[in-house]
């Protein structure tokens, strides 16, 4: 049962994660999130993440994968299928790196563009609800303590596998 004032989880707390409600929480807001995020993307045809390949894209203009992966924490399988699955929607392109013949740009297309106001639309929707009633304060101290569990955790993974790419 959930403490007076807050409305129950659509998740029960398993007796095993008892002693971790934090992590508990975090894995129920992460695919609440996620499934939020899904049902809104279906309307522009994209799957949750692909639409953060196309903002950086939109933004930066033509990358390299090997830099998309960077700059979105993704491990290079995960933005080959991603990457594969935009083009063959018509949303991005490969084009010969000019300065490394071995390597392909990824770029936007002008069809991409029409759903760059959609998918802004759709963030800021998911926002809102994520947020809900939330003041400026919570906000304020909820992205400060998400911050740092995302601090604790990024210097446990890079602990964990030195080599840089934290456990992708």
């Amino acid at each position: 049962m959930a403490p007076t004032g807050q409305k129950p989880t659509s998740v029960p707390t398993p007796p095993a994660t008892e002693d971790s409600p934090i992590s508990h929480a975090i894995v129920r807001i992460a695919r609440l999130h996620r499934l939020l995020a899904a049902q809104l993307l279906r309307q522009a045809g994209l799957h949750p993440g692909q639409e953060l390949v196309m903002m950086q894209l939109w933004e930066s203009g033509p990358r390299r994968q090997a830099d998309l992966c960077g700059a979105l924490g993704a491990d290079s399988p995960t933005m080959t299928r991603t990457v594969q699955r935009l083009e063959r929607a018509g949303f991005v392109r490969r084009s010969p790196d000019p300065t490394d013949g071995r390597a392909a740009l990824i770029e936007p297309t002008a069809a991409s563009q029409a759903l760059r106001h959609q998918v802004e639309r759709m963030w800021r929707e998911l926002e809102e609800a994520t947020v809900g009633e939330l003041d400026d304060d919570q906000q304020a101290e909820t992205l400060r303590a998400l911050g740092l569990l995302e601090t604790n955790l990024a210097s446990r993974a890079h602990r964990a596998c030195p080599d840089g790419d934290g456990g992708r």
